[in-house]
């Protein structure tokens, strides 16, 4: 299963906004954002100054990039998303929205249970995660309303699990996700809106940028 491995925040300063791929890490002076907001490379500090309009397709092309990063998504698996939401009904940059938002990793990171996406799909791999009540380790396994996602109970003999258990009661978790946290478990409520998608995406240049092709 391919994924990036390279430096993480150097991503966030090619999109010239923080992505908060390092969790909390983000909110704290040692995020290199914060350093050095400037674009990667040689002549990145230099980028910074250029002059002149941004092209509509460089526009496009840095917003679909940027959704692929949030959401850890490499470039073939992010392009089948993209036709599955067309082949839905509605509005096909919501619908990819949604798609990406449901994805079981995602739903892990919006349950607290992970400081980022990226630690929630190791939880996945790993298996400690249960997609209604069986072990899966597929982070890009996608949920539906009424399923039920938990904590193996082997896995919750883990210090991670057993901390993670007492912090719990603070969590915030968006509308469409039920959690409890004695349990270490959450429902499905209802498939996600677009409003309930706190992501700063432009999805309608996604669409522009696909629909150039």
């Amino acid at each position: 299963m391919a994924r990036y491995t390279g430096p993480v925040c150097k991503l966030c300063r090619r999109e010239g906004e923080k992505l908060f791929l390092k969790g909390s890490r983000c909110l704290t002076p040692k995020c290199s954002f914060e350093r050095r907001s400037y674009p990667p490379g040689e002549h990145g500090r230099d980028n910074q100054f250029r002059r002149g309009r941004a092209s509509d397709y460089l526009l496009q092309l840095r917003e679909k990039q940027k959704a692929r990063r949030i959401y850890g998504v490499m470039e073939r698996q992010f392009s089948r998303y993209f036709r599955r939401a067309t082949q839905r009904v509605g509005l096909t940059g919501t619908n990819l929205l949604v798609l990406l938002e449901t994805r079981l990793d995602n739903v892990v990171y919006r349950l607290g249970w992970a400081d980022s996406r990226a630690q929630a799909r190791q939880l996945v791999q790993h298996g400690h995660i249960t997609l209604n009540g069986r072990k899966t380790s597929v982070p890009s396994a996608l949920v539906s309303a009424g399923d039920s996602i938990g904590v193996r109970n082997e896995s919750m003999k883990n210090n991670y699990f057993k901390i993670l258990r007492e912090d719990l009661d603070d969590r915030q978790v968006p509308r469409w996700l039920s959690l409890d946290t004695r349990n270490v478990s959450a429902n499905i409520l209802n498939l996600p809106a677009r409003d309930d998608i706190d992501v700063s995406i432009n999805e309608q240049l996604v669409v522009e940028y696909y629909s150039r092709r």
